[in-house]
């Protein structure tokens, strides 16, 4: 695999992930709502991890 490839993986995947949420926001009710909170929601995780697995270090 090229470098370029593994270092624009992760963030193209995220990307594509909170579109297919937005636009299904967009698109309806029921179902989408389903797919829109865990095309936003998980996006939204994996930004706040590591912030939360460097608060547990620091924790005495």
């Amino acid at each position: 695999m090229n470098w370029r490839q593994s270092t624009f993986t992760l963030p193209l995947l995220i990307g594509l992930l909170s579109a297919i949420g937005l636009i299904s926001a967009l698109l309806g009710d029921g179902g989408w709502d389903a797919v829109a909170w865990l095309g936003l929601g998980l996006p939204a995780v994996l930004g706040c991890w590591p912030l939360l697995q460097r608060s547990e270090i620091r924790r005495p």
